[in-house]
């Protein structure tokens, strides 16, 4: 395989790796806003247990259990990456891998420990 052929699947890869590191802190994003979903439950409780009511009804009605984003909790955001771009891109860099490099990956790196290996 050519060097320019290498070199342009190695950045597909790398690109698609960084996918994978922002589909993390998506699933990051998602569990730290859950367990400040569940704080908030929690705060609510202990806010009407102290005779706040008037406050603890506010937080409940404008935060607890809130969209994020219009019409959309963590989960679907999640969801949303997972079976749209993600698996797109997914798709697509095997599809490429497999037209120019009979779907082997990372063949930069493999390039890369055979040279460091046989030197």
């Amino acid at each position: 395989m050519d060097d320019a052929t290498v070199e342009a699947l190695g950045m597909l890869t790398q690109a698609w790796e960084t996918t994978q590191r922002a589909r993390g802190r998506l699933y990051d994003f998602h569990q730290l806003t859950g367990g400040a979903d569940r704080m908030v439950g929690e705060a609510v409780r202990l806010l009407r247990q102290a005779g706040h009511h008037e406050q603890a009804d506010l937080v409940e009605r404008e935060v607890q259990g809130a969209d994020v984003l219009p019409g959309m909790w963590t989960f679907q955001i999640v969801e949303a990456y997972d079976d749209g771009y993600h698996q797109r891109f997914t798709d697509v860099a095997r599809r490429v891998r497999e037209a120019l490099a009979g779907d082997r990956d990372h063949i930069a790196e493999a390039e890369m420990k055979h040279r460091r290996e046989t030197t």
